[in-house]
């Protein structure tokens, strides 16, 4: 069976201590359209952390969406995630991949490198190049050109497109050949930290950043 991949929006949760408004975030952005979550949070502690990727990996599981653990085997595996992300200095990918049960997602950093995404074809199951724009989140990062997606799109690879992504420039990102945008501020950004007003913006938020991608993988002749 072909493995399920990000595709379109790709939601990469923001640090937050509170459990209950980061799973209402999440299942608000599932509903808006998201494909696929990643959950990241360096803020909290390992208990904390558990709790919080138990709760998303079921808020997934019930809006049909794909669980990512960023770094973590580990917690990948205790919380029955569909697959996990790394950066360059998270480990080797190789090692990880064959840590991995069968049929579990592997991503893959690749920065602005298409020479460290070449290495990784066969391992990983889809590449992220990033900053594609200047990100709110990490404005020091590395800016990776668009011309990226269409040379791995040529290659048979999977690409992610990562860094200061939003509703205005996600069509120019999908015409270049990303097969998915992974975005925070764009989705959870504007929140105001309560559920009566957030789950609505985040979901608006989420349905806009897939109708401007949609337009642009329809205006490459993609699906």
């Amino acid at each position: 069976m072909k493995t399920r991949l990000p595709t379109g929006l790709y939601v990469l949760t923001p640090d937050t201590f509170d459990d209950d408004w980061l799973v209402m975030a999440v299942s608000a952005a599932i509903r808006g359209g998201a494909s696929a979550v990643q959950y990241r949070n360096k803020s909290v502690d390992a208990a904390q952390r558990l709790r919080q990727a138990q709760r998303l990996a079921r808020a997934c599981r019930e809006g049909g969406a794909l669980f990512i653990v960023n770094d973590s085997v580990e917690l990948a595996r205790t919380v029955g995630a569909d697959g996990l992300h790394i950066g360059r200095d998270d480990g080797d990918p190789l090692a990880i991949r064959a840590a991995l049960e069968p049929g579990w997602v592997l991503g893959v950093s690749c920065y602005d490198s298409f020479e460290r995404a070449l290495a990784v074809r066969g391992i990983a199951d889809y590449v992220a190049f990033g900053s594609v724009y200047v990100s709110s989140v990490k404005p020091g990062a590395v800016r990776a050109p668009l011309a990226l997606f269409g040379r791995a799109r040529e290659a048979g690879m999977h690409a992610v497109a990562i860094g200061g992504i939003d509703e205005a420039n996600a069509f120019e990102v999908a015409e270049a050949g990303a097969m998915a945008v992974a975005v925070i501020t764009a989705v959870f950004g504007h929140a105001q930290g309560t559920a009566r007003a957030d789950a609505p913006a985040i979901e608006g938020s989420a349905r806009r950043v897939v109708e401007a991608f949609s337009a642009g993988r329809r205006s490459a002749g993609g699906a």
